[in-house]
């Protein structure tokens, strides 16, 4: 196919556009900040600056590129500054999930584009009630806590108007993988500690899995929804300790839930104590598709083997 991948330059770009051209197929990417084409030259695919808030630039590249399939992967984390309220770290990429879907989506229909796959989050947006493992069929927290509010509505709105035009929402777990993942600095500063009973369940994916269950997707699952996600959603207390050996950084603090709400906000507390996973068995039984790294047991290990080898940062006091 002809395909469009619509935030190429992000986490999860490189190695899917990797993928897609081993595959055979031909991929345009997208990029928006300058200097981030580069990479995506370096893999073989043709490259396009786009805004995707700017709706006539959105309907003339697709236009233009004409693709058979189209990937949305956009977001604007990089270099993002999270606070405790997560709303104001996701401001532009509510934008894009919500008014960049549309616009895309749009686009796409006029085009006549027949495939389109778009991003979605799995771990923390579940109802907290219930198992600790829940399917695509199950509810999403009607009661988001505060400061997740907007993200939460921007992610319901996306997974609601993909389907209903035909395409396909990939809620994917946690990234891990690249040598920049986001938790890699405070694991190894000991900043992320076990909250209260660290029940809080989280699923992780492999970005090489991710890009993997994507190019499956784009090439032949039915519209609908799918957890993107590992083999064993676990509790903050389990894997947090191991990603800490994997970084070659001492073991994980313990603070009660009073000092993980001063310090990560009501959304830090829910994540390290009632955080529902997500079950990978539809996307295993409906598209073929295993992760090749099963379990961040191993995949921590794997992943961080060469970070850890590197000296520890400069402790950082206790609080």
């Amino acid at each position: 196919m002809r395909v469009l991948v619509v935030g190429a330059s992000g986490a999860i770009g490189t190695p899917l556009v990797a993928q897609l051209i081993e595959g055979g197929h031909e991929v345009i990417g997208t990029y928006r900040s300058p200097g981030h084409d580069a990479r995506l030259r370096a893999l073989g695919a043709q490259v396009r600056q786009l805004d995707l808030l700017d709706a006539r630039a959105v309907r003339e590249a697709v236009q233009e590129i004409a693709p058979d399939g189209i990937v949305h992967q956009a977001t604007a984390l990089t270099g993002a500054k999270f606070t405790r309220n997560l709303d104001r770290s996701f401001v532009t990429t509510n934008r894009l999930r919500t008014e960049g879907t549309d616009r895309l989506l749009a686009a796409a229909g006029e085009a006549g584009v027949e495939r389109f796959v778009a991003q979605s989050f799995a771990s923390m947006r579940y109802a907290r009630e219930g198992a600790m493992v829940k399917t695509e069929n199950d509810p999403l927290d009607p009661r988001p806590v505060a400061g997740t509010h907007a993200s939460n509505a921007a992610m319901r709105h996306l997974e609601e108007a993909v389907p209903a035009a035909g395409g396909i929402v990939l809620r994917y777990g946690t990234f891990y993988g690249a040598a920049n993942d986001g938790l890699i600095e405070p694991v190894r500063k000991r900043q992320f500690p076990i909250v209260g009973d660290g029940a809080g369940v989280i699923s992780w994916i492999h970005l090489d899995d991710a890009a993997a269950a994507t190019v499956i997707a784009l090439e032949r699952a039915e519209p609908g929804i799918y957890n993107i996600v590992d083999d064993e959603p676990a509790p903050v207390r389990e894997w947090l300790p191991v990603l800490a050996q994997a970084l070659g950084a001492k073991p994980p603090r313990h603070v009660p839930r009073v000092v993980g709400w001063l310090f990560g906000g009501p959304a830090g507390v829910m994540m390290g104590t009632e955080s529902r996973g997500a079950s990978n068995a539809k996307a295993k039984r409906e598209l073929g598709w295993t992760p090749s790294h099963p379990t961040w047991r191993t995949g921590f290990a794997e992943a961080y083997s060469a970070l850890a080898a590197e000296p520890a940062p400069a402790r950082v006091p206790a609080t």
